[in-house]
């Protein structure tokens, strides 16, 4: 247990924004002046930028390069909120410029691709020095920037509520993933593209998906009250799901192995073209991409032989009995620190809701309301994970899944630091 007394951290400065790069090796910062780049595994500065005389609501970091996506935000924006600025780090200045008639709530980039989510639209363009631009997708209202981005996919949220859009990235070809009733609040793309999940504005359920044929694979229960849900990761062998809320708790829960074709083709499955809803059955396929077997991690088809994480038991199994008994629950938990706040910044009841103060409410790229992120998790190895936190109380915290007595799984927290210390 950690009973270091922190630091008095009331003058240090506010961090407005937190990302990871696409390795999670690295984590970058947007401040009121600049940015700055971090070591992810020990939290050590590794890059500052912070003379340039104006806000960065959001700093996206291409991969392990010196090249940076800004977008401006805070009480005095650098640059436009509808500009995104494509910085060289090396030589302190920027190269690339790519303009919009509306506010950027996200923007993701590889090495490859450059991805711009405003409210309504997911704009995609290939990364070089004029960049070309290849598609344009509508999408429902997106005020999180939900929007996540590999070698071979693109997924964000789709035209109704609650849908997900898989995008083949050399075709361009269409899936929809049904993934719930509510607007969706979080989205995950796990490191193979096989596997994507989601959770909803009302935070109880989290759902897991095939993206090779758009079958469900499972459905995991956070919580019986609704919360808002911060950030979902998928672990690097996809064997674990990360999830934190306005609850100020991270969730682990198992997942389940796909046993078949290897690897993902991608939402698609193949060549086919057009959008196509996703299978409401549990495996099989549905002419478009490999079968897929759903399995516990006992060897048994899923459902049929496992009670793994069954929060009651044998109860669960009863005939008749409630949703809320025969779900699947986390396999462990643990209290992350969502951080004290000046009032306003992270009202009661968590990020985006109504109730802050307007003096503090500051424009924050995918922020609804300028409350900074919480919560945000980047997996290190299988089983080692950091959550991070923007604010004024901006912190790191890493944790690891361990076996404990009788074999059993358990989260602990093996270090903490407010970073902008």
């Amino acid at each position: 247990m950690n009973t270091r007394r922190p630091l008095d951290n009331s003058k240090a400065p506010a961090a407005l924004s937190v990302s990871l790069n696409d390795d999670k090796s690295f984590f970058s910062v947007g401040l009121e002046d600049g940015f700055r780049i971090y070591n992810a595994r020990t939290c050590d500065a590794v890059a500052s930028q912070v003379d340039l005389n104006g806000g960065i609501g959001s700093a996206e970091m291409v991969d392990r390069t010196n090249f940076l996506a800004l977008v401006g935000g805070g009480k005095q924006p650098k640059f436009p909120q509808n500009k995104v600025i494509i910085w060289d780090d090396r030589k302190k200045t920027k190269v690339l410029t790519l303009e919009f008639r509306a506010a950027i709530q996200r923007v993701r980039i590889s090495r490859t691709h450059i991805v711009v989510v405003l409210l309504n639209s997911v704009n995609l363009y290939k990364f070089s020095t004029t960049p070309e631009k290849l598609g344009a997708f509508e999408t429902t209202n997106n005020p999180f920037g939900l929007c996540c981005l590999g070698k071979r996919l693109l997924c964000f949220p789709g035209r109704t509520p609650g849908h997900v859009q898989l995008v083949e990235l050399a075709s361009r070809n269409i899936s929809i993933l049904p993934a719930h009733s509510a607007p969706l609040r979080a989205l995950d793309l796990s490191p193979d593209e096989a596997v994507c999940a989601t959770a909803s504005e009302k935070g109880t359920l989290l759902r897991v998906w095939s993206t090779a044929n758009c079958s469900r694979l499972a459905e995991l229960r956070r919580g019986v009250d609704p919360a808002a849900v911060f950030s979902l990761a998928i672990s690097p062998n996809s064997t674990y799901l990360a999830v934190t809320s306005d609850k100020s708790t991270l969730h682990l829960f198992d997942l389940p192995p796909l046993r078949g074709s290897s690897g993902s083709g991608g939402g698609g499955g193949g060549g086919g073209a057009g959008n196509r809803a996703a299978s409401p059955s549990i495996g099989g396929s549905d002419g478009g991409g490999p079968n897929w077997e759903v399995v516990s991690s006992e060897g048994y088809p899923l459902g049929a032989a496992s009670n793994a994480n069954k929060k009651y038991g044998i109860f669960s199994t009863m005939p008749l009995m409630p949703r809320v008994v025969t779900d699947t629950y986390s396999l462990a938990s643990a209290h992350f620190e969502i951080g004290e706040e000046p009032e306003g910044w992270t009202p009661a009841g968590g990020l985006g809701k109504v109730g802050a103060s307007p003096s503090r409410s500051v424009p924050i790229p995918g922020v609804p309301g300028g409350r900074p992120p919480k919560g945000v998790i980047g997996w290190l190895n299988d089983e080692t994970m950091i959550v991070l936190g923007a604010g004024h109380d901006a912190r790191w915290e890493q944790f690891s899944l361990r076996l404990g007595e009788e074999g059993r799984r358990f989260l602990a927290r093996d270090g903490w630091r407010r970073y902008m210390e």
